[in-house]
Parts: structure tokens; sequence; C-alpha cells
């Protein structure tokens, strides 16, 4: 590994490129820090005219009231608007954000239903270190970049707790209506997770059910012929003794998209849920979810030399669409021995099956007259077993509080792949008027599908944490083993290559209570991601290694929701892929990418209904040790599509009962996106983009409380219709122009 004076990573696998026009892509016994005490019982939904009425799984702010487990998996608590006090994503325990070691970002129902946030990538618009748009606009994959590293492709999407696998083409899609909450831990995570992305994880957590009768409709109407139903119903089991509860959500959307040309964005999705608590010991939560999607295949615009996206769309009605079935089953158990010994287990089963059938445009000629095209047919299926048991214990050693964490978990995914194209062959795609743009006029035949390739991939692990507090210090230290085994089989009949690694990773934070509600902290973690494949010697790769070092301060007002944090951090990952110098046909794992950079963040609840967050990132991520696709050394150079400063704040306001105007809601965002370079070479730099983002509600119980539970809601997003591109790899992109949706709900 390079030393630190040059330190190293991996952002995106190289091999992504080669797929990228199509793809894209608990505290302890006692606390320095007194908070709220927290409970995993149900409250009822907030009243009415009490801003979004958002948190449908509770209202009080003490711990969102779901039946669900309180820790790993279970999802953030103590949430009052868009702040919330607890998250279990960076330690699998219920630990105070201000006291964990990293940075972590809570976005709340309530800001998800204020935004009204139509994408699982759009949760995060408006969280620090995120970035969303690099390859423009593209409903097919959930692609999140958080410090400069892919999220998606390097596996740190989590549901739950557990982690959601993808690899190809085939990626599980996050229905984000169906979310009570998403956390965003920055920063390596493998000594409680294993394998993933140096940048970080995005857990989302499902809505649960409650002990309390509760129930939303929907519908929304928008730009681009979009409509969409949703509904949110649950409560206790009659005869139940109040033991079992359960919640159904469902959405329903037909929508085209700004692209025109018989482009879709189709969805429907089933989530029924079921908790028995037989005590106030034992909770026992099934989680499921069957979704069908239906969007392009290709999302990409013809390219002109010297970076720019043309007007001509590359799909073809005649033969496009990206058809998706998904499904997942799944439990949460926990059980309390005592309230000083607590194990769970969390387990989870996902199927996915993608038909994709895409056009592209490969020349134009110099008239600009006829495009040239081929065409790609992709059959993929993935199917997916995560498993995680916990043993968490709280005990003393003298004046050491401990809260001790332990656990073996268990991954294993498989997928199958067909593909088939007709190259170069103008019979089959017939070139393209681009005078008449005759998109759909022509008979497009379907490549003959090639033979089937599989990938297997079993992870174990065994970790362990200790979170020590002593004093006015709190210590957390974490380590992980684990063994992940690869096979590949190019076709049926071929012989298997075969990649087994081993690692061990962890972490280490150190925070110290300078005075009540401000903690500064200093850690230390590492990182690894196996790749597949062999180098020009026939060897197999080995896996990619990172670090980070990241110290900073977390704010929070004492006897308010006010609520801030800043990081500073230095992200090095070594031993990624990168073109072989010697022989350019060929990759070695020698290459590195350094990520450094500063973050600041502030959420509030200021009142019911009205609420303020803010996030800044600066964020210079450079190649160390790389190569580009032609053999040229790009060392030093920064990694293309992400931008150097981003800023976002999003403000609400909810007039006040005595208010002429009160039941009014207004709300509005900017997001200011920095300057990046458009390819790795550092040659053409994307220009800079500010969107603007705006809300109205009206919430009819302030006309007379009849209407109570009645809100009529309307979001803009980039409302002054801003265009731009965002060029990644060479290659740009177009982004969606503004969009308008009007909401009407009902709450009861």
């Amino acid at each position: 590994m390079p030393d630190r004076s040059s330190r190293p990573t991996l952002l995106f696998p190289t091999t992504i490129l080669a797929t990228t026009i199509l793809a894209g892509p608990v505290a302890a016994q006692q606390t320095s820090v007194q908070l709220d005490q927290l409970s995993v019982e149900g409250t009822a939904p907030p009243a009415a005219g009490s801003g979004s009425g958002a948190n449908l799984s509770g209202g009080d702010g003490g711990d969102g009231g779901t039946a669900a487990t309180s820790g790993g998996g279970g999802g953030p608590s103590g949430i009052t608007g868009y702040t919330a006090r607890v998250a279990t994503a960076a330690t699998k325990t219920n630990t105070p954000l201000i006291e964990a070691p990293q940075s972590v970002s809570v976005v709340t129902r309530e800001q998800l239903n204020d935004r009204n946030v139509q994408t699982f990538a759009d949760s995060v618009a408006y969280i620090p270190g995120a970035a969303t748009a690099r390859s423009g606009f593209d409903p097919r994959f959930d692609q999140v970049f958080i410090r400069g590293f892919d999220v998606l492709t390097n596996q740190g999407i989590y549901r739950d707790g557990l982690r959601v696998i993808g690899s190809g083409f085939a990626y599980p899609k996050t229905e984000p209506y169906g979310l009570e909450a998403v956390t965003i831990l920055r920063g390596p995570a493998s000594g409680l997770y294993g394998l993933g992305s140096p940048g970080g994880i995005l857990d989302a957590t499902s809505k649960r059910p409650v002990f309390v009768p509760f129930g939303e409709v929907q519908f929304q109407a928008g730009s681009f012929d979009r409509f969409q139903g949703a509904f949110d119903v649950g409560g206790p089991l009659e005869g139940t003794d109040g033991t079992m509860a359960y919640r159904l959500t469902g959405l329903r959307r037909e929508a085209g998209t700004f692209i025109g040309l018989g482009t879709n964005d189709d969805q429907f999705n089933i989530a029924p849920a079921f908790t028995w608590k037989p005590s106030a010991d034992t909770t026992f939560t099934f989680l499921s979810e069957f979704q069908i999607t239906n969007v392009p295949a290709t999302t990409f615009f013809y390219n002109d030399p010297g970076f720019r996206a043309t007007n001509y769309y590359m799909g073809d009605p005649r033969f496009a669409g990206l058809d998706q079935t998904q499904y997942r089953v799944g439990y949460a158990f926990e059980h309390k021995f005592s309230p000083d010994l607590i194990f769970r287990q969390n387990f989870r089963h996902y199927g996915l099956f993608l038909s994709a059938k895409y056009v592209d445009i490969t020349t134009i000629n110099p008239e600009r007259t006829v495009g040239t095209r081929d065409n790609g047919y992709q059959r993929n299926g993935l199917v997916q077993q995560t498993l995680d048991n916990q043993l968490e214990g709280h005990f003393y050693t003298g004046p050491v509080a401990h809260t001790v964490v332990g656990g073996i978990d268990y991954a294993r995914y498989s997928l199958t792949t067909r593909f088939g194209s007709f190259y170069g062959d103008s019979a089959a795609v017939p070139d393209l008027n681009l005078l008449t743009r005759n998109y759909g006029q022509q008979f497009i035949a379907t490549p003959v599908l090639g033979d089937s390739a599989r990938q297997t991939q079993d992870q174990v692990g065994v970790y362990l944490q200790d979170q020590a507090k002593f004093g006015d210090f709190i210590l957390t230290v974490n380590g992980r083993y684990d063994q992940v085994f690869q096979d590949s089989f190019a076709t049926p009949s071929s012989t298997v290559s075969r990649q087994d690694n081993t690692a061990f990773t962890g972490r280490v934070g150190l925070g110290y209570v300078l005075a009540p509600g401000l903690i500064p902290y200093a850690s230390y973690a590492t990182t690894f991601t196996p790749q597949v494949g062999l180098d020009r010697s026939g060897q197999a790769f080995k896996p990619a290694t990172g670090d980070q070092i990241e110290a900073g301060v977390k704010v929070l007002i004492p006897g308010t929701n006010i609520q801030a944090a800043f990081a500073g951090f230095d992200i090095v990952q070594s031993s990624i892929l990168r073109t072989d110098p010697n022989n350019i046909l060929f990759q070695a794992s020698t290459g590195a990418v350094r990520s450094t950079g500063f973050e600041a963040e502030a959420t509030a609840n200021l009142a019911p209904g009205t609420n303020l967050t803010i996030a800044y990132t600066h964020v210079d991520i450079r190649f160390l040790d790389s190569t580009a696709a032609t053999g040229e050394s790009i060392n030093g150079n920064r990694v293309s599509g992400i931008p150097g400063d981003t800023y976002a704040s999003f403000l609400t306001y909810a007039f006040p009962p005595a208010s002429p105007l009160r039941g009014l809601q207004i709300g509005g965002g900017i997001r200011h996106i920095g300057t990046s370079y458009a390819d790795d070479l550092n040659t053409v730099r994307n220009a800079t983009a500010t969107l603007y983002d705006a809300l109205v509600a009206y919430d009819f119980a302030a006309l007379d409380p009849r209407y109570k539970g009645f809100r009529a809601q309307l979001n803009g997003y980039n409302i002054f219709d801003r265009t731009y591109q965002t060029c990644s790899f060479g290659f740009c992109n177009r982004n969606q122009p503004a969009t308008v949706i009007g909401s009407l709900i009902y709450r009861w």
C-alpha cells in the first residue's frame, strides 16, 4: 500500500466501464450524554396538521413507534421531524448518533414525505458526501456515490441491516415509499459488515407493523404523464390480545419520462409485514415485498466529439425496455434473555429476474442524416440469501461500562446471465433517419441469446465490537474476519474459475465528551473488496483494500432538536484494477485512489412541520498508480464526474395554529453541484449547476375538523428548468428537466 503521503482507492471497478452504455451501470448502563429514553412499543400516529404527518409509525419523537427489533437492522429512533437521536447502522446497537465515531446521517420519513422522494437515490440528495447524478437521468439503478466511491457496485446498499447484493446488470431496486428511514454511514464499515465500498453504506429501514390502527391513501399526478396511487395501512390484529400486528404497503405507478418515445417509469410494489410479540422480551417481524418495474434499458443520448450529449436518443421503442421482477422474504427476530443480554437474528431471501432490450447509435455520418445502430438483449437471474446472528451484552469492568456485540453472518448470491447482440448487422438493426427521426417505425430483430454464464459468491464473517465508556471517554473497537469464495462459469460446460479471499478488517474510534452535547472524535477503519478476474499471468486479482482516517466533532444542543456534525476524512484504496501498462489488453490489481475532504451538516426540527437541513461537502478524489484504458498514466488526476464541492439545504415552514394561514406549509431547497472533470484524463470540466426545489402543502383540518387527515401537496424539482449534463469516463448524460408532482393524501 502506498504511504500516507500518497494515499490510495477504488471507486468504480474498471469492468463497469464496459457495461456503462447498458448498465450506467446501548447505550451502556450509564452514559455521559443524557438522551431521551427509548422504547420499541407502538405509539399513535401524529395528528393531522402537525406538518407532513410523516411518521405514520409514531409521532412522539421517541422511537418511531415500530415493533421492530431495537438493534442491528431495527433502524433509527428518537425521531422528531427531520432529526434522529439514535441509529443502529454505525454499531449494530442503539447508539446515539453523537457517540458514533464516524459520520452518520438519517433521512427520516417526514423528510421523505415533504420532498415526495420518488427514487432511492433521491432520498440522499440533501445529505453531505453523497452524489447521485454521475450518470445523469437514470431510473434503472439506485446508483449513489459516497465520498467519491460507488456504493451500488461495491455492495454498499443494505436493507434492514442486511446487504442487498447485486452484480453484473442485476441490482435490486428500492421503492422509497416502503421505507421508514434511510441511514447513511460514511466511510469504511467492513469491521461490522464485511466486504463493501470504502465510501460507506446506505441502510434502508422498511416500514414495520405498529400496535395502533393507522392508514394512508394517496394519489399523485405530475409531469411526463406521471400517475401514481399508494396506500399504507396497519395496526393490531383483533383477538390477539395485543401480541400481533400487521402492515400492508403498496404502490402502483404508470409514468413516462422526459425522453418521450414510449419510455416508461412504471412500477408495482406490494409489501406485507407481520409482527408477533408474545412478550415484552421477544419480537418476531416478518418482512416481504413483491415488485415489478418497467423502465428504459438505455437512457443515453448520442455523444458528439468534444463531450456533448446530442438530442439523438440512442434507444428505439421497437426494441426497448428493462423489465425487472423482484421479491424478498425475511424476518427480524429479537429475544432479551435479560436487559443485559440480547440475541438477534435477521434473515432475508431475495430473487430478481431481469430482461433488457436496448439499441445503440454507434456512428453518425458527416452529413448528420443517418445513424448506424446495433442492439443487445440480456436476461439475468439473481438469487441471494443473507443471515446475521448477533449477541449483545452489557457489563462493567471496574469503572468501565461495556456494550459488546458479536456475531456470525453469511451471504450468498448466484447470478446467471445470457446475452445476445446484432453488431454491424444493418438488416437486423436498420439505420435511423436523423431527419425524420423514424423511431419505432422499423422492425428490429431480437438477437439469439448466447450460452448462460454463472457466478456465485459465498461470504462468511465473524465480528466482535466493544463500546467502552470510562469517564468522559467513549472508545469503540471492532474487528472482523471474512472468507469469500467466488466461482465463475463462462458457459455451463466451462471449467470453473475459482477465487478465494480472506481478510481481517476493523475500526477503532475514540470520542470525548467535552461538554454536554459536544463530542469531538477520531477514528481509523479498514475495508476490502474482492475482484473477479485474472491478470496477464493468469493469476486471480487480489482484493482491493482500503483504510480511512476521520476526525470531527458532533453537536447536539441540549433541550432542542438541533444537531450538527463536522468531519474531515482521508480514504485510500489500493490494489484496484487498472489497465496493465505492460499489456493494455489486460488489467492489473495495482492501482490506487485517494479521497480527501471535509463535510458539514446541520439538522433541526424547530416546530411541528418546520424543519431545516443543511449539508456541505468538499471532496478531492484522485488516482494514484493508475493507468487509462489507452495505457497513459493518470497519476494525480481527479476521478471524473465527482463534484469537488456540493451544497444542499432544505427548509420547511408550517404556519402555527394561531396564524390566519394555519394549515399551510411551504418549503424549498437548493442543490449546488460544483465542477468536476468530464474524463479521467482531466481534459474537460463539467459546468456547475444550481437546482431549486419547492413545496406547497395544505392541511384541510384547518378549515374544518371534519376534514382531519386530508392534505394536498405540490412538489417541484429543478423548478427553474436548469438544463445541464453530467459527463464521466468521457461520456455525457442529460439530466431531468423541471418536474412537478401534485398529491392528494388522506391519513387516519
